[in-house]
């Protein structure tokens, strides 16, 4: 197959990207290249193709979905840092709604023109931000189910690009999927975000600074596990449906990022990175707890994350090492 990957060179991208590659079919790769953006992501499969390019071009998205022959679109492309949507939240409707909309309206075409073939696939890649957040400390998890309440202007963004993939669903009968997933660690995340962007600071001796009490709590998700979930989304699901998926490995702030200075001074004996933990003002409107359900995902598409959280984070941690200390 030939398969469509919109922000292909970034974090969540690339890694998707090596999969479709495993599988044996052929991505394309669309990417802004914008600052989450880097061609080093897919340095070690050179080869593969790479448009740079806005998916609010829709001359171009038009050209390449006809040109290449695209048989699946997987929008991965977005703006994706929270604090950055609260300083310049206007960037995240351009991208994530607008862009969502021109994506749609160009695969809805080509689609329409060959015949609405069955097994034609949009799949929108979303967050579970969209939901807004959970009970502190209660059992709930956000499922399929869950109605949308974004809290901030990124989610906001995010949620109003998924109704347009439902609504092209319910409308045209585009086969649209969404999917949802908890908070991605691995290799090659831009470095804002919070384990890379602390890793950075303890490793210059600098303060890491952690928001408000520590206490808000994430679902992690190793970036490989949620690259197979998509993958058994795209083949099993069923179109028109939601899917979550999670790493079934919830952690408090405060207590990643002193998981991360027990790895650091292992790896690196003599240095005590714990003494540079300190306290910042929390940020506007921070939800308290994201967990997910993947129950539904695992019965419809045989979904489990595989890799264990103390392996992939240490592996994670190894790998920034590696990359600091070769440049």
């Amino acid at each position: 197959m030939n398969v469509l990957v919109t922000g292909g060179l970034g974090f969540i991208g690339s890694h998707f990207v090596d999969l479709v590659l495993a599988r044996g079919h052929r991505p394309v790769v669309l990417d802004a290249l914008t600052y989450a953006g880097n061609r080093a992501n897919l340095a070690h499969v050179p080869g593969v193709q790479v448009e740079i390019g806005d998916i609010c071009d829709a001359d171009l998205v038009r050209r390449l979905l006809e040109r290449e022959a695209i048989d699946a679109v997987f929008n991965f492309a977005a703006e994706t840092h929270v604090d950055r949507s609260i300083e310049g939240p206007a960037e995240f409707v351009r991208t994530n709604v607008v862009g969502t909309s021109v994506l749609l309206a160009e695969a809805l075409r080509v689609w329409t023109a060959r015949g609405r073939p069955a097994d034609f696939r949009f799949v929108q890649i979303s967050t579970d931000e969209v939901f807004g957040a959970l009970a502190e400390g209660g059992p709930d998890k956000f499922t399929e189910d869950t109605p949308y309440a974004p809290n901030s202007p990124y989610s906001a963004s995010k949620a109003g690009g998924d109704h347009l993939v439902r609504a092209y669903g319910h409308t045209y009968g585009l086969p649209t999927l969404i999917t949802h997933c908890s908070n991605n660690y691995g290799p090659r995340q831009y470095p804002e975000k919070l384990i890379p962007a602390l890793l950075a600071r303890a490793l210059h001796g600098q303060t890491m600074g952690v928001y408000g009490d520590g206490r808000h709590v994430r679902d992690w998700l190793h970036v490989s596990d949620h690259a197979r979930g998509i993958w058994a989304a795209f083949e099993r699901g069923r179109p028109g449906e939601h899917y979550c998926f999670g790493g079934n490995h919830e952690l408090e702030n405060l207590a990643l990022v002193t998981h991360m200075c027990d790895v650091l001074a292992e790896l690196r004996p003599g240095s005590d990175p714990h003494r540079l933990i300190t306290f910042v003002p929390d940020r506007p409107g921070h939800d308290r707890r994201y967990a997910i359900d993947f129950t539904k995902a695992r019965r419809e598409l045989g979904y489990a994350p595989s890799v264990p959280f103390a392996d992939g984070f240490r592996a994670t941690i190894a790998w920034y090492l590696d990359g600091r200390e070769e440049s």
